[in-house]
Parts: structure tokens; sequence; C-alpha cells
């Protein structure tokens, strides 16, 4: 049975009524990806949060940081497991399959990332953000202690609470909407 035929439950705007800057953004997008990310199409209903949206994904996510692009994307999918966040986990599982050049990596960290043959640094990385977003009142020293034991530098640390609770917020607005994944992630990187 495919996925839902909708970008979000809400109302999408025609691109081509969109600002200049916006268009050429999902020009971008469609030069380098091949298409138009649906979270970028919802987030264009609120054209000043779409802007403020991509540039803190860029920074965050490609932004300079001691954690690779495969660490935040590890990240996002676990987070995305947590709280069951379907258009997430579908996204960035894809970046996983891409960036780990591993297609099995990907499905193992959205299903339940403690089965995955991780290494100690990924483990404690992905322990931590788990628990940052399943029992965030629970986080304290013993924790971060646990990341500086794994080699992880204090401006690290942060960058992984960064990571994490940005696709909590994410996650929850894209359930909150319906947001449905571009059907192309799905066969990307296999």
């Amino acid at each position: 049975m495919p996925q839902p035929d909708h970008i979000m439950a809400l109302p999408v705007p025609d691109p081509e009524t969109l600002d200049e800057d916006l268009q050429a953004y999902f020009a971008k997008c469609t030069e380098k990806l091949g298409f138009v990310p649906n979270v970028l199409r919802a987030y264009a209903a609120r054209p000043k949060k779409l802007r403020t949206f991509a540039a803190f994904y860029n920074e965050l996510m490609l932004g300079e940081s001691g954690l690779s692009k495969l660490e935040r994307e590890m990240i996002a999918v676990v987070v995305s497991s947590a709280n069951h966040c379907y258009y997430c986990l579908v996204a960035h599982g894809q970046a996983v399959r891409k960036l780990s050049g591993d297609p099995e990596l990907g499905e193992m960290l959205a299903a339940n990332y403690r089965v995955a043959p991780l290494e100690p640094r990924h483990r404690a990385m992905l322990d931590f953000a788990w628990k940052l977003t399943t029992q965030p009142m629970a986080i304290g020293e013993a924790d971060r202690r646990a990341l500086r034991d794994a080699g992880f530098t204090a401006e690290e640390i942060f960058d992984i609470a960064d990571v994490a609770g940005f696709y909590n917020m994410s996650n929850r607005v894209a359930s909150a909407v319906d947001m449905i994944p571009n059907r192309e992630y799905h066969a990307l990187d296999r």
C-alpha cells in the first residue's frame, strides 16, 4: 500500500507564488537532489519560518562541528525513531544510507539502534540522544561524562544536544501536520 499522497494535512502554497529567493532555493534543491523536500514545501506556508528553518538546518547539519555529517544524521534517525516520526525516519534514514554506504545501518537505527554494531563513540552518542528524547529530565552529569569518556569535547556534546533538540522539535511539527516524506527517498541508496 503506498503512503498518502499529500505533503501535509494543511494547505501548501504553489511554489510559483513564493518570493524569488525561495523559488531560487527550491530550484537549487531540485538541481542538487532532483526534488524539493516536502519539509521545505510544508514550511513554505510560513515563508519567514522557512527561511529561519533552512538557515538553522544548514548551520546545524552542514556547519562546522567535530561531529561528522553522518553522526548528525545518525542522531536525527535515532531521535526520530524514539518519536515515531515517519517523515524524518524516511528522509534521514536515506541520508544515513548514503553517507555510510551501508543500507542496513539506516534500517537498524530506525528500528532499534541498539542492534547496530556501533563503535563505542557512536553508541555513547546515540544512547545520549535517545535518553535526551525519551527522558529529558533524567539527563545529568553522568550522561555528559559518558560522552567525554567516549572522546567527545564540550563543543561536540553541545552539538549532540543541539541536533537531538532540533529533531525533537521538527518531529513534533511533522507529526502534528501529518507531513509525508517525498516518495523518492524510499528508493535512494539501497
